[in-house]
């Protein structure tokens, strides 16, 4: 009988964070949000929002990305006594190398466009 609750003490938080969207399964990849159009690539080196309302755990990939993006950015910059600018802007263009067609990238800030 204790195992059975238990059990179903399990299932029924699963199925809450299920719900509630907060299991990793369900959280938004940064291919995944690029390909539905929600986000891209900015002329500054990071990414940003295509348009203001998408879910919230694309908005926290953003925000996520673009913390571990600076953190690299200043990295380099440091090893090479370059600014983090330059180091973004270099970003920015291997970004958009590396960007498949369709997807959006920043043609000049806040314009987006999809690459072709």
């Amino acid at each position: 009988m204790k195992l059975a609750k238990k059990f179903g003490k399990i299932f029924s938080f699963s199925l809450l964070l299920m719900l509630l969207g907060v299991g990793g399964a369900f959280a938004a990849t940064l291919d995944e949000a690029k390909t539905a159009g929600q986000i891209g690539e900015k002329q500054d080196g990071y990414i940003g929002l295509v348009h203001s309302n998408v879910p919230a755990d694309v908005a926290a990939l953003v925000d996520s990305v673009n913390a571990q993006r600076k953190a690299r950015y200043e990295q380099i910059a440091q090893e090479n006594n370059i600014s983090v600018q330059d180091v973004a802007k270099l970003a920015f263009t291997r970004a958009l190398e590396n960007t498949g067609a369709g997807n959006f990238v920043e043609a000049s800030p806040g314009q987006w466009v999809r690459k072709p």
